[in-house]
């Protein structure tokens, strides 16, 4: 079965973190692809907000 893990983190730091710990917990013949996106938004009279995002595709 094929299936996916997403992952939302505002920081690349906790992304890498917890992909790590599950990619860890997965064969490498399992792992079919990662898709990676960084968003950026400006609030109003803010700070720029980041959303660091990534998507494994696996097999179970």
């Amino acid at each position: 079965m094929i299936r996916v893990k997403l992952f939302d983190y505002e920081h690349e730091k906790d992304l890498e973190r917890e992909m790590n710990a599950f990619l860890k917990r997965i064969d490498e013949d399992q792992l079919i692809d990662i898709k990676y996106n960084i968003a950026a938004m400006q609030e109003e009279d803010e700070d720029q907000i980041y959303c660091f995002s990534a998507m494994v595709i696996y097999r179970s």
